[in-house]
């Protein structure tokens, strides 16, 4: 009888346990669910935010676009109303330019502090600034056909003068942010691995007294990649040993057809993680 008592409680503490881890892994599941709907929703306020400056600049040169149009037909017209028209037209034309350039200046701006890495958008927002650019030298030309016809608007001539000044700033800004946010991204993403064995090791200095890269070592012995592309590495060698740190469960060490070994990287961002530096020993 105390047996099966004894058996009976032994079951109910194991039960009790099961549901406990039970219940800790519930909970952790519904943590990392909940971490994940925030960054989803974060990045979908910032694609929002994104998608709303696009469309107002996209509306913006619309609205320039019409404003144009109703300039060349009062062009054509006589008297101090069809004037009158023009330098309407053409005041709001300005506005909405300088407005365009600020909202590009800002589109660029919430690319470069989002989370949300998009080459795409960033070929957009160039695009959008050539199209700024030239939309400025068409309203030069016109202000040049309106003064051809007596029709002069001189206080908007200082104005799209140096809105043209500008915009030619915001595309050379525009291209030096871009080459530096490049190269940083580039830098941020580059690694640099060396395999080789003991006695070539130890010769660079990579591996000196049982221990991996201390000391002045040679750098220029590695070989540099990107992380996001280059994520098999082929040693050449039926024996291979990793000596720096990475994780576990971020790479695989298979062998090929020939019975060598490859360096497969499952999982770069965790894999470099730790080192920016490879070294593996081969035989």
């Amino acid at each position: 009888m105390k047996k099966l008592f004894f058996a009976g409680l032994c079951l109910l503490t194991f039960a009790g346990c099961q549901q406990g881890n039970k219940n800790a892994q519930n909970q952790e599941i519904d943590q990392q669910r909940d971490s994940l709907k925030q960054i989803i929703a974060q990045k979908d306020n910032e694609i929002n935010d994104m998608i709303g400056t696009l469309n107002d600049i996209e509306e913006g040169f619309r609205e320039i676009t019409e404003a144009q149009g109703r300039v060349q037909v009062a062009k054509r017209g006589e008297g101090a109303s069809s004037a009158g028209r023009i330098k309407e037209n053409m005041q709001f034309i300005q506005s909405t330019l300088q407005q365009n350039k600020e909202l590009i200046g800002k589109l660029r701006q919430q690319l470069r502090e989002s989370s949300v890495a998009s080459e795409q958008l960033r070929r957009t927002i160039e695009n959008l600034t050539s199209q700024l650019e030239a939309k400025s030298a068409e309203i030069q030309k016109l202000m040049v056909e309106l003064d051809a016809k007596d029709i002069h608007i001189g206080e908007l001539d200082e104005q799209i003068a140096g809105l043209s000044d500008n915009v030619s700033q915001l595309v050379t800004e525009g291209q030096q942010k871009d080459n530096t946010i490049t190269t940083q991204d580039k830098e941020l993403n580059s690694a640099w691995f060396v395999f080789g064995t003991k006695s070539e090791l130890k010769e660079q200095k990579i591996l000196s007294s049982g221990e991996v890269l201390r000391g002045n070592f040679n750098k220029d012995y590695f070989t540099k990649i990107d992380i996001r592309v280059d994520k098999e590495i082929k040693l050449y060698s039926r024996s291979a040993s990793i000596l720096t740190n990475h994780p576990e469960g971020s790479y695989t060490l298979q062998r090929d057809a020939n019975k060598q070994f490859v360096l497969r990287i499952t999982n770069p961002q965790q894999f470099w993680s730790v080192s920016k530096y490879l070294v593996v020993l081969v035989k």
